[in-house]
């Protein structure tokens, strides 16, 4: 089977064997025809179930305190440079308030895992914005928590919540996480708040250290078997403050192909430029 014979069986079966999806994604990464090629069904396939709309969502970045230390992030809590803040509920209603009126109508709250937040402190929160904005939607983004807290959540009126598995491979997820971290946990975050009945979203970086086309489309697969409502992706930036400073960042073609596959694999999954 040919190159465009993959994007056509792709685009309208939503699926390849693992063999045919490497060949598809070696040759993209490497050929812009190609790359246009299957932007181009991409696009065919999100006009034909989204149009020509897009869903804005406004973030509320509202701490940037966190107790984890992942070895590729600006906000790990060994990074002593970092200049940290917390916003006050006050402050978080506040951006609302201002969103609101410029036409936002899904508020995503995220941050490090900032424990000074309590479970209470943040069911008050997303409550507190429900109650003032019934008809908005709110999104969480903050970590790997118990399964009562996001029962809790829930409860309190939390709609979504982003949690990136960042790599489905657990030797890769070792390599990219301090020994305290797991894969396994974290894919038991993903399948409680499925299980709890939130949209949820989950995704990975592109191009991180050691990341293997064996990874990728392991990453693909667990998507598949997970079935989220939302899938994010991004390339791995080196961030000066950590310990993987120094290795390449993640390329945008590599970027661009993989977004082109997940439109074509999963037709309505809501797939954010971020």
């Amino acid at each position: 089977m040919d190159i465009k014979q993959l994007i056509h069986t792709l685009q309208h079966t939503h699926q390849l064997q693992p063999e045919q999806m490497q060949t598809l994604l070696a040759a993209a990464f490497s050929d812009a025809v190609i790359r246009a090629e299957l932007a181009q069904a991409a696009q065919q396939t999100a006009q034909a179930v989204f149009g020509n709309k897009i869903y804005i969502r406004g973030l509320i970045e509202f701490t940037n305190y966190c107790r984890n230390d992942c070895y590729y992030c600006g906000i790990r809590r060994s990074n002593t440079e970092a200049v940290r803040y917390r916003l006050t509920e006050e402050q978080i209603l506040s951006c609302c308030e201002q969103g609101y009126a410029l036409g936002f109508r899904t508020f995503v709250l995220q941050g490090g895992e900032d424990l000074i937040y309590s479970d209470t402190d943040l069911a008050a929160i997303i409550s507190a914005i429900k109650q003032a904005y019934p008809d908005c939607a709110v999104t969480l983004s903050i970590g790997e928590r118990r399964r009562e807290a996001y029962q809790l959540w829930k409860k309190a009126g939390a709609d979504r919540y982003l949690l990136r598995h960042e790599t489905a491979d657990s030797e890769h997820y070792a390599r990219l996480h301090p020994a305290e971290l797991k894969l396994s946990n974290r894919k038991r975050c993903l399948r409680d708040l499925k299980e709890l009945g939130y949209q949820v979203g989950t995704g990975f970086m592109v191009g991180s250290p050691w990341q293997t086309m064996a990874n990728l489309l392991e990453d693909l697969a667990f998507i598949r078997e997970l079935q989220p409502q939302m899938i994010g992706i991004g390339p791995f930036i080196p961030h000066h403050a950590t310990p993987f400073k120094n290795y390449p960042a993640g390329t945008l073609e590599q970027t661009l192909t993989l977004l082109s596959v997940l439109r074509l694999m999963f037709p309505k999954v809501l797939l954010p430029a971020t």
